[in-house]
């Protein structure tokens, strides 16, 4: 999730590569992972354990990001044949021409929040206040329609950019508030006995769109529409076990990431609710994200949900 990318970079390399694909039975898919291993990814790695791939005929390959690659670096070089990636990076890179569209839902809500020290209690109190941004667009366009929604005035509010560092300059007291993620940052911080406000940004301003979603090249849909939507039906078994008993996936991400045991349980308990049933895109849902990332300046102009993700491919129950 936090390993997003300059995107025009990966954009480029989108353009101009080619997919590779195999053959065989169970054909291997290579599904690449937005972040480190945590509680989000729960269907992927309950699809792997319980063997749902192979019954599906595919072999799911997953594959961590490292500090020099991630998902969409992965799809443009053909080492990946799916990707997990935030919906407002998979938005900036087709705006930016990319040979990629979105297929699935991994969560069916946003997971970007704000998360302020405990004297804080709504959004319109960060007014005057130092809040903390990573730097990347959609924290400012979350950050605003939740001051905004909450009656506030968003020029009112001190930014300061701190990368990925909510949880120490939190707990340092560094900024009154900052933007990061509820289910991992969020989680993490519940975790260490810290006490905060959190606030989501669907219960303040923002549509419930899907914040990261399954993503493939066209090229390599048009080529394997089969085979992609075998591997859809798996993660969609996945999902349905976790969501029905989150601790199938505790052990496996456990081992994939070294994440302390009781943080990964926590961070299960706490995205269960949201795991997309069926990994189902709700055309709704995401016609809602395209109006608020035009509207935000995410995106420059709206796009046709149409162009941006092939609906259809996930199985119906």
């Amino acid at each position: 999730m936090r390993a997003r990318i300059a995107v025009s970079v990966a954009v480029a390399a989108l353009v101009l590569a080619g997919c590779g694909g195999g053959s065989g039975s169970p054909r291997p898919v290579t599904i690449a992972l937005d972040f480190t291993p945590n509680g989000v990814h729960a269907g992927i790695y309950a699809a792997v354990a319980k063997g749902f791939d192979e019954k599906r005929g595919v072999k799911l390959v997953i594959r961590q990001p490292s500090a020099s690659t991630d998902s969409l670096k992965l799809l443009a070089a053909g080492r990946a044949d799916l990707a997990i990636v935030d919906i407002h990076d998979l938005g900036l890179a087709r705006e930016q021409g990319a040979d990629i569209v979105g297929v699935g839902a991994l969560v069916n809500r946003p997971l970007a929040s704000v998360i302020a020290q405990a004297n804080i209690a709504r959004p319109r109190q960060l007014q005057g206040r130092r809040v903390g941004v990573t730097g990347l667009p959609s924290d400012i366009a979350v950050l605003k329609s939740m001051v905004d929604a909450d009656g506030g005035n968003y020029a009112r509010v001190h930014t300061v950019t701190i990368g990925f560092s909510a949880v120490p300059d939190l707990i340092a007291k560094k900024v009154d508030a900052a933007t990061a993620f509820w289910n991992a940052e969020g989680v993490t911080l519940k975790q260490r006995g810290v006490h905060v406000n959190v606030f989501r940004a669907d219960e303040f301003g923002a549509p419930p769109y899907p914040e990261l979603v399954i993503a493939t090249k066209r090229s390599t849909l048009d080529k394997d529409r089969g085979t992609i939507r075998r591997a859809l039906a798996a993660l969609a078994d996945g999902t349905a076990a976790a969501r029905a008993n989150p601790n199938v996936a505790l052990q496996p991400i456990v081992k994939a990431s070294g994440a302390d045991p009781a943080l990964i349980r926590a961070e299960l308990a706490a995205v269960r609710p949201i795991l997309a049933p069926g990994v189902r895109l709700d055309p709704a849902a995401l016609n809602a994200w395209a109006a608020f990332d035009a509207r935000f300046g995410i995106l420059k102009t709206r796009p046709r949900v149409s162009d941006v993700f092939e609906l259809g491919l996930t199985p119906s129950s």
